[in-house]
């Protein structure tokens, strides 16, 4: 299952409760992180491409330097998903060709705009309210209104995103119903999965 969702909609809160009923979860940007640790050589293909400003001075990515340089830049943000998304990719085929339960979640934020669909049997869309958004993102990221509201607008929009989706999970309620609705869709994939 590929669960995505917008900047701040709750797809880490959503994975973890899928995580706590014992379903494996892998997430792209966990592996990201991975990928470009010291030594690793999407880190090397980094510097050779974006120069020796793209690492701090302990050797690891500056993400600030690489955020303010790729966002604002189609071209190089092309270039710096060409370095990592194929590796992201062959990662989560991997792990994916080791899991061993029914079903398992593949966290992918991006999931539609780097058309990674085909990894994935179905698509579970987080959807929140755009002003919840705002305020995850300031409290978990410090990230200004403006700066949450121009990623937003380079991610897949709503409409595009909740057509996409098999099963959309509505983030604006409390934990407890939350819990509830993935307890749900839980025991409807065990279901689905069971068929096959």
């Amino acid at each position: 299952m590929g669960l995505t969702g917008g900047i701040g909609s709750g797809k880490t809160t959503v994975a973890n409760g899928f995580s706590s009923l014992g379903v494996p979860v892998i997430d792209a940007d966990q592996l990201a992180r991975e990928l470009v640790e010291p030594g690793q050589k999407a880190l090397a293909e980094i510097i050779s491409t974006f120069g020796a400003k793209a690492i701090t001075a302990d050797g690891r990515l500056d993400r600030d330097y690489m955020r303010q340089r790729v966002f604002s830049d189609p071209p190089q943000k092309s270039r710096l998903e060409a370095i990592l998304h194929p590796k992201i990719r062959q990662r989560i085929r991997a792990l994916l060709s080791d899991i061993r339960t029914p079903y398992c979640i593949v966290v992918i934020p991006l999931l539609l705009e780097t058309r990674q669909t085909d990894l994935v049997d179905r698509i579970l869309v987080i959807d929140s309210p755009e002003k919840e958004q705002l305020i995850r993102v300031a409290a978990r990221d410090g990230l200004s209104d403006n700066d949450t509201l121009a990623i937003m607008a380079s991610q897949a929009d709503r409409n595009t995103r909740l057509a996409a989706a098999d099963d959309i999970i509505v983030n604006d309620r409390d934990i407890t119903e939350l819990t509830g609705r993935i307890q749900e869709l839980h025991k409807h994939y065990m279901g689905i999965t069971h068929d096959h």
